[in-house]
């Protein structure tokens, strides 16, 4: 499908995939501050780096959109839906792991 493109619809679906991405993005961000505060968040905050696939994943803009996803996948399943709280959450995404 993407082969067959012309060069205007390949750069739309970019440019909507940009939008897209920082669209969730941004209201992911938003949900978060608005369940954990800006202050907890700043002060839980750990020192994890992002890996190197998200990093790369900003040239792919619907693969970034699919990564925040994923992290709203997680924070429903694994933490909410096992009641565990937005900011242990946080602490999860930001922490690095003690293996």
């Amino acid at each position: 499908m993407i082969i067959s493109m012309s060069g205007q619809d390949l750069t739309a679906y970019i440019i909507f995939g940009i939008l897209l991405n920082f669209v969730f993005s941004l209201l992911f961000g938003l949900y978060l501050s608005k369940n954990i505060g800006v202050e907890e968040m700043l002060m839980s905050k750990g020192d994890k780096q992002q890996s190197m696939f998200i990093a790369l994943a900003i040239f792919i803009p619907f693969l970034k959109m699919l990564i925040t996803l994923y992290r709203v996948a997680i924070l429903q399943i694994y933490f909410l839906n096992k009641g565990r709280s937005y900011k242990d959450f946080w602490v999860y995404i930001t922490n690095k792991s003690k293996d």
